[in-house]
């Protein structure tokens, strides 16, 4: 059994009602709860963090090491394109991780196109709006078990 942690970024716990268009019209709770189900089903263990606070994430990080947390999922949202503290917690743990975003963000501004994580991550998922944690999320099961 794994443990895997998913964190979200600023302004997500806004989905559902924020542009539904870009990031789709289910509720962050409505697609934790569905990974949730997936993951116990499938003998892991998931839990989930929302922070509209960069230092809050960081911390998060922190303890997802101390708890032996193997695997993260995580959407950075805003700080994706400005956090070099958060990126450097990631490096700071090594604990494998996916990015994921829910808008197609190469087709989006071009500041949006930066990512400070996606070098140092297992792998990006970008553009399937909620489905885009559930591909990370067996993405990382495959890994647990090939």
């Amino acid at each position: 059994m794994a443990s895997i942690l998913v964190l979200n970024g600023p302004n997500l716990n806004l989905l559902g009602s924020r542009e539904p268009d870009q990031y789709g019209y289910r509720t962050l709770q409505e697609i934790m709860e569905e990974l949730g189900r997936f993951a116990g089903a499938c003998g892991h263990e998931l839990d989930h963090v929302q922070e509209n606070s960069e230092g809050d994430l960081v911390e998060a990080v922190h303890k997802a090491a101390h708890e032996g947390v193997g695997y993260i999922i995580i959407n950075p949202a805003a700080y994706t394109h400005t956090s070099v503290a958060l990126r450097d917690a990631l490096l700071a743990v090594r604990i494998p991780f996916v990015e994921v975003h829910l808008s197609a963000v190469a087709a989006r501004e071009p500041f949006r196109q930066v990512s400070y994580f996606s070098d140092i991550a297992m792998g990006v998922i970008t553009g399937f709006q909620g489905e885009s944690y559930m591909l990370a999320l067996q993405a990382i099961i495959n890994q647990i078990e090939p």
